[in-house]
């Protein structure tokens, strides 16, 4: 193979057996833009030639979902009223490895705009971090970064971000994952395809011009392990959140204009992936004309323009003669809008520059990528469970230490920096067991969560998964809401190597399994591979986020307690003196002996009868406020409560002295918090003796800052809060 020729199969992650298919396909070799465009709609990234084949398990789904999964840009379910929640989470890992800010920024920029091509307006934010050793100069750098790009992107765009989650763990070093998330509001029949209907319809390119940033960014740095040679911040993306604000309102006033036939954002493969995939869907081909597109640097070529992922584009599809009204009202949002090209009826890809035919693809080989699968192949591992110690001189200052580490301190130094209020709909702000958006139309309330465990994954990508959306699930049922559907982002190493494979094939197995046990179908996602540099790969994360919705009005149920004096019940649970086994694949045994040697069990058909239970409690108004128990355990559970309440808490409950260590510690699923008045005691008895629930009554709460769990052991509140609110604010700075 020619030098010149495998140079440019590597850069756009392309196989030799895979050019020559193209060659098979096409009945001739290729151009280097024609190859630019397969390169693109056949990386990993656009074409999910690994993933493809394991996400057709995604096959449940019920009467409330209004869209195919991945057959647009976002799925849709029904919340009622005539109205559709529209959402989706996206990667940006790889870019914002290269480029933290512009990376993180963008990542925002797009997940929003794949709502907008929906015709939805976007209404809430949100996202899953994951970074590395907080040691290093360069994790850090990284963090800082992310977290400056997320929240400079999305408070000038005026949607709230409402909340996330960020774990730290060595396996992300130099590999952060940044998965964004959004939600967006529209009519059920106002829903936008992103389609480009009948022949001698006009193509419309609309806001910022096109430029030499992010070429190969699918192909290349979404497609491929960082490696140090293959990294480079042309690869990256830059956006520009006053033009994306612009762009929105632009577009929500177009998508009503008579003429109008759809919509599509432009991100990953830019100018290549719009077009194609929208001709695609309606089974037509196109005409592009390259001279007209409006450009940053006049010395770009064809191949530069269809490859840009320059950012804040949309490309509109309108009926002939309805092109001048949609541009004036681009024009009146000071947006420009040009056309670019035309519908035929040949199913083919023409793209033309300085009156030249640069490039004729049929379009049935370009979106048939070639899928690989492989026999998957557990890895090998000898497990060493830890000898933990139980006794300890200090264990207040122990404690301390546990409770304000980076996976468990408070995220608040980093909630702060986002806009959560604006649009005045956000009842649940960033902190609880999920966030909470009104839905103005109807007053009720969305729910959204964002769970991942890649410690559980590591250990059994299948139990690991299970229980990822098992706490998702639970999260929305924690505070009233019954889970209505999910979006995931799986985030794993390199789909070549056969335990990394046997990995993703397990995760999506059990989301397959788990949400068609929870009625929540898998609606939207991405998929993010190749996470991985030369010191390894990550650990396996499956994302999950899961929309739910609560319909009493009445009462909006939060995480922290709220009154001195309620009794605090723990409902899944029916003893405190739990053994060592529960610290096993704990957050306990990963911070204080760094291993991960086993993971709690999960019974689904129990963790259902707890939603169930949480929800009923909540409709008959029997409790103040609840708090599902996972990482780090029951006292980490409580002591953020307390935290966020500013309130104390007495444990009543009296845990042997043996078993303090993993009673306060150890990991069991199916649990929930609960704190009532009272006076709703034996209301609350009658509804738990009726129910299959395991219960305990465990403690009251009071205004004491003071967390007693017997003589001997008292935490001092107003001290362990300094050192949780602080902790990532240290690390920012």
């Amino acid at each position: 193979m020619k030098k010149d020729l495998e140079k440019k199969l590597y850069d756009l992650a392309l196989k030799k057996s895979e050019y020559d298919m193209i060659i098979q396909k096409i009945g001739r070799e290729p151009n280097d833009l024609e190859l630019g465009l397969f390169g693109s709609l056949w990386s990993e990234h656009c074409g999910y030639q690994h993933s493809k084949p394991l996400l057709k398990k995604f096959k449940f789904t019920n009467e409330n979902i209004l869209v195919d999964a991945g057959s647009q840009n976002a799925g849709a379910v029904d919340i009622g009223n005539g109205l559709a929640a529209v959402f989706k989470i996206e990667s940006h890992n790889h870019p914002s490895a290269v480029e933290p800010v512009q990376g993180a920024a963008t990542g925002v920029g797009g997940i929003v705009r794949d709502i907008l091509a929906m015709g939805a307006r976007p209404v809430a934010l949100m996202n899953s971090l994951r970074f590395g050793d907080m040691s290093l100069k360069n994790d850090i750098h990284i963090f800082n970064g992310v977290i400056s790009g997320i929240s400079e992107y999305g408070n000038c765009i005026g949607i709230p971000n409402v909340g996330g989650e960020i774990v730290f763990d060595e396996s992300y070093n130099n590999n952060p994952l940044v998965n964004a998330f959004c939600l967006g509001i529209v009519k059920q029949n106002e829903i936008v395809e992103a389609k480009v209907g009948e022949v001698g319809n006009v193509l419309i390119l609309a806001g910022s011009r096109t430029g030499k940033d992010g070429i190969h960014g699918a192909s290349g740095l979404a497609s491929q392990t960082l490696e140090e040679e293959s990294t480079s911040k042309s690869t990256v993306q830059v956006g520009d959140p006053f033009i994306e604000k612009l762009l929105i309102e632009a577009c929500l006033e177009v998508v009503n204009e008579k003429g109008f036939v759809g919509l599509q954002d432009l991100g990953a493969a830019g100018l290549t992936s719009s077009t194609v995939e929208a001709a695609d869907r309606s089974g037509k081909g196109i005409i592009l004309n390259l001279d007209s597109v409006k450009l940053r640097d006049n010395t770009m070529s064809p191949y530069e323009i269809m490859l840009s992922e320059s950012q804040e584009r949309m490309l509109i599809v309108c009926k002939p003669g309805s092109q001048e009204s949609i541009i004036k009202i681009f024009e009146k949002w000071d947006i420009e809008a040009y056309k670019i090209g035309e519908v035929i009826s040949e199913p083919n890809i023409n793209i033309y520059y300085k009156n030249e035919l640069v490039a004729n693809i049929p379009i049935s080989p370009l979106v048939d990528c070639p899928t690989y699968t492989l026999k998957p192949q557990k890895a090998q591992s000898k497990i060493n469970k830890p000898k933990f110690n139980m006794d300890f001189q200090n264990l207040t200052e122990h404690i301390f230490d546990f409770v304000t580490s980076n996976n468990l301190s408070s995220r608040n130094t980093v909630f702060q920096r986002y806009d959560h209020q604006v649009q005045n709909n956000t009842v649940i702000t960033p902190g609880h067991s999920s966030a909470g958006i009104r839905i103005k139309e109807t007053g009720d309330t969305l729910l959204l969560s964002t769970d991942g465990n890649s410690r559980y994954c590591s250990f059994d990508p299948y139990l690991g998964t299970l229980i990822t959306v098992a706490e998702s699930c639970r999260n929305i049922s924690t505070l009233g809401g019954t889970p209505l559907a999910i979006t995931n982002c799986l985030n794993f190493g390199n789909p070549e190597n056969p335990e990394i494979y046997y990995q993703l094939d397990k995760a999506t197995t059990a989301l397959s399994e788990a949400s068609e046990f929870f009625n929540a179908p898998v609606i939207s996602g991405n998929v993010s591979l190749y996470n991985e540099t030369n010191t390894g790969s990550i650990k396996p994360t499956p994302i999950i986020s899961t929309l739910g919705i609560n319909k009493n009005k009445n009462k909006i149920i939060k995480s922290n307690f709220t009154n001195g004096n309620d009794l605090v019940y723990l409902l899944g649970s029916k003893d405190l003196n739990l053994d060592e086994e529960t610290l096993l694949g704990s957050e306990y045994e990963n911070h204080f002996y760094n291993s991960i040697s086993g993971i709690p069990s999960l019974d689904l058909n129990k963790e259902k009868e707890l939603h169930q239970l949480n929800i009923n409690l909540i409709e008959q108004n029997l409790i103040n406020s609840a708090n599902d128990c996972s990482d780090g355990g029951l006292l980490v559970s409580l002591i953020e409560q307390c935290l966020l309440g500013d309130k104390g808490f007495r444990f009543t409950y009296e845990i042997d002295k043996s078993c303090l260590i993993p009673s306060l510690f150890g990991e069991v699923n199916s649990r929930i918090i609960v704190s009532i008045d009272k006076s709703n005691e034996n209301s609350l008895i009658t509804e738990l003796k009726s129910s299959n629930v395991p219960y305990l009554k465990i403690g009251e709460v009071n205004n004491n800052p003071e967390l007693y769990i017997n003589d001997n052991l008292v935490l001092d509140l107003l001290l362990l809060k300094q050192k949780w609110l602080k902790k990532l604010g240290q690390i920012s700075n």
